[in-house]
């Protein structure tokens, strides 16, 4: 159902508007590695803070589907189609988050962003494999000031006495996360046209759950009740401010300005995380790291202004 303002607003404040949406949703995707450094500290490990992120998730992702299912028409899939729905949520919402919390065990906040948005590099080349997009020289350039910029930002802490062995590792999972949310932003296009944004985040994350939780049983055998009060205010916060709020902000944003403009805008996250990484976290942050986050965001903003031109 839509309000008065997205329903017969003018362009130019429906812009706004969504630009708006997708400027809060990176303000909260930027404070997860904030918040998960922080359930840390609690001792807390990363399946346990995943799955209560997952499980605090689950009841506003189920209330919205069937908010949904009183005013839209009933969706008529194919078994085989449910099975990729569930299959890209397992991929988007369980295995790219994990591998994300495993990554911050080893490196920093700020760090773990910068590297994180290798993934819209990510999602572009797979275009071009896989879909055969061609790739414009621009956006060549965008690559090359990604990377340069992922460098620039990462080799200082090769060198700063810090345990290499960990960094490296902490960067591989991050990396890695990255890549496969790219295999889930790709892999979604079809389904989100078929079913809608807010449906098919819906049935995504909450298909999500189950090997959350099958995961955490084998690995820690459920043990959710033993923790202090304060860690579950945060799973809470997790599940609120890095989840549900984040991702119907942006799926609304994406409605009102696009998905290229959206990633221009959402490319602000970086710059987010370090100065919450700094001030909550207390992290150092050198001037390379600066000078990589600006050659990231250079590439990400190219590639997204390509992409809408």
């Amino acid at each position: 159902m839509q309000t008065p303002i997205t329903a017969s607003a003018p362009p130019r404040t429906r812009y706004w508007v969504g630009a708006l949406c997708v400027f809060l949703a990176a303000f909260c995707f930027a404070l997860k590695g904030v918040l998960i450094k922080v359930g840390y500290g609690y001792g807390v490990d990363s399946i346990d803070l995943l799955t209560l992120r997952m499980l605090f998730s689950m009841p506003f992702y189920g209330g919205t589907l069937l908010w949904l299912s009183q005013r839209l028409p009933p969706l008529q899939l194919p078994a085989k189609q449910w099975g990729i729905v569930a299959l890209l949520g397992i991929t988007g919402y369980y295995l790219a988050s994990y591998t994300n919390f495993l990554g911050l065990l080893y490196i920093d906040a700020s760090l773990e962003r910068i590297l994180l948005f290798c993934y819209p590099t990510f999602v572009l080349l797979m275009n071009a494999t896989v879909l055969k997009r061609r790739v414009a020289g621009l956006q060549w350039l965008a690559l090359a000031l990604t990377y340069t910029g992922i460098l620039i930002a990462f080799l200082p802490h090769l060198t700063s006495g810090e345990n290499t062995h960990m960094i490296w590792l902490g960067a591989f999972w991050v990396v890695l996360s990255g890549l496969i949310y790219a295999i889930y932003l790709v892999g979604s296009d079809t389904m989100i046209a078929r079913l809608g944004a807010q449906r098919y985040t819906c049935y995504a994350l909450l298909a999500a759950v189950v090997p959350t939780v099958v995961h955490n049983a084998i690995e820690n055998g459920l043990h959710l009740a033993q923790f202090p009060l304060r860690v579950y205010g945060l799973g809470l916060l997790m599940a609120l401010v890095n989840t549900v709020i984040p991702t119907f902000l942006m799926a609304e944003g994406i409605k009102r300005v696009g998905s290229s403009n959206a990633s221009i805008i959402g490319s602000i996250g970086p710059i987010f995380t370090i100065v919450l990484a700094t001030s909550i976290l207390g992290e150092h942050i050198s001037g390379w790291q600066f000078v990589g986050t600006a050659l990231v965001l250079a590439g990400v903003f190219l590639i997204g202004w390509k992409g809408k031109k």
